[in-house]
């Protein structure tokens, strides 16, 4: 940026200077060498290194930051010829304390196209990074992620619930989280320390089901070489959570009711009862009080698991979470997989968000994975989205383009459901004023 052909060229590069000095981001070049040739204010005002100390100096001994080294900006962007934008990273400023920047790079070129060096500008992003700390922590209930308003009911009594000691009941779809839920209750339990032991009642039949829960004596049947402890055993002091409980048979009914009402049950082989210590969360993905009324399920069974009752509405009520999951799933998996996917498109949020989820939160974790195996870059694109996501979306949108009205009237419907019904927080999701939000429901027949 130093090398002049005439004076008026000389003070071009002046007026640049000047401007790239008055910019809040920092900026630097640097030469084949990777010295750093210019390094503007708000880069010594995030680094804390004058110019004059940057100047010539290696930019690892300036910037210093944690992707220095084998994974440097600069090296790839001079070796792909690419640009690279939005990748955050941690720097050590001069005083030793990790600052949270955003890069963007590139490669630069004399007037001839050789390649002389490259750029890379930053900007100090601490603040926003613990905003959003601060916010996913207010959307955050231990391990269940979630600003819907009906999810924060549940997170509202959640605690009384968990001390409580009686049968917690939790209904939901397949993949919206019931087992999360189970655990965190027994984590806000007074017996936090005690195992907490899970067994999905609907794969096992009857026989191996009354085995693993109950256990068996020595001599039981013919493989029953030395006495084996059930569920209930194993969960003494803890939490038994019964999982697909609405699939159990009417005999395995009749056992279960026994234990909840009478706290003992009788090991196979066994004539002296034991005493069950177990707190018990059972969960279904089926409707109880349905499976009572076909005469499917016991009414007595129901009445004493259905003390307290929690229902988790699947992901398509509760679109309002899909980014905060995504960038939960986004955060895991960088950690897990040990790659650093900075971001997802937003092009990948207009498909999910319009995505039904038949699968719930479970399918949404397994379509992030699905892109994190394809994606070699920094940023997740649709192209990496599962192809029957693609396709699917792609059909919903041929079926919703229609007029303004249509897509306004959708618009409308996805803000209230997403806001559980409420007119003032859907007026402000939507940006409008909350008469105008009334005077538009009505136009649309929308109740």
């Amino acid at each position: 940026m130093t090398r002049t052909k005439s004076p008026n060229q000389h003070v071009d590069i002046d007026h640049l200077m000047a401007m790239l000095n008055c910019i809040g981001e920092g900026v630097f070049t640097v030469d084949l060498e990777k010295r750093i040739t210019f390094f503007n204010r708000a880069a010594e005002r995030i680094t804390g290194f004058t110019a004059e100390e940057a100047l010539e100096q290696p930019c690892r001994d300036v910037f210093r930051a944690d992707v220095c080294g084998e994974q440097c900006i600069l090296d790839e962007v001079m070796r792909t010829k690419t640009t690279i934008t939005e990748r955050r990273v941690t720097i050590v400023d001069r005083h030793g304390r990790n600052v949270k920047v955003c890069v963007n790079a590139s490669a630069l070129k004399d007037s001839e196209g050789n390649h002389i060096g490259g750029i890379e500008t930053f900007r100090d992003v601490s603040t926003e990074e613990e905003l959003r700390r601060q916010i996913e922590k207010s959307y955050t209930f231990q391990d269940i992620v979630s600003r819907h308003p009906k999810m924060h009911e549940i997170f509202a009594i959640l605690p009384d619930v968990a001390v409580s000691n009686v049968p917690v009941l939790i209904e939901g779809e397949s993949g919206t989280g019931k087992e999360l839920l189970a655990r965190a209750i027994h984590n806000l339990s007074n017996r936090p320390e005690g195992p907490f032991i899970a067994v999905s009642c609907g794969a096992l039949p009857d026989t191996l089901l009354e085995s693993e829960l109950f256990g068996y004596r020595k001599g039981a049947f013919t493989d029953a070489k030395m006495d084996k402890p059930g569920r209930f055993d194993l969960a003494k002091g803890g939490t038994l959570f019964l999982d697909e409980i609405g699939d159990v048979s009417a005999a395995m009914q009749v056992r279960l009711l026994r234990v909840l009402q009478e706290k003992t049950y009788e090991p196979l082989g066994s004539t002296e009862p034991v005493t069950s210590d177990a707190r018990i969360v059972a969960a279904t993905h089926r409707s109880l009080h349905d499976l009572v009324n076909t005469g499917t399920f016991r009414q007595d069974l129901y009445y004493r698991l259905n003390v307290l009752r929690l229902e988790l509405p699947p992901l398509r009520d509760r679109r309002c979470d899909i980014p905060l999951l995504v960038e939960h799933f986004r955060r895991r998996l960088n950690a897990e997989t040990g790659k650093h996917i900075e971001r997802v498109d937003p092009s990948v949020f207009d498909s999910l968000m319009q995505y039904e989820f038949p699968g719930n939160i479970r399918e949404l974790e397994n379509i992030m994975q699905h892109a994190f195996v394809l994606c070699r870059g920094p940023v997740i694109q649709r192209d990496h989205l599962p192809g029957d996501i693609r396709s699917a979306v792609g059909e919903e949108q041929t079926a919703a383009s229609g007029t303004l009205k249509n897509l306004e009237k959708r618009a409308i419907q996805e803000a209230l459901r997403d806001n559980a019904g409420n007119r003032t927080a859907a007026a402000r999701q939507l940006d409008i004023d909350p008469s105008t939000l009334y005077r538009k429901m009505k136009r649309y027949g929308i109740s």
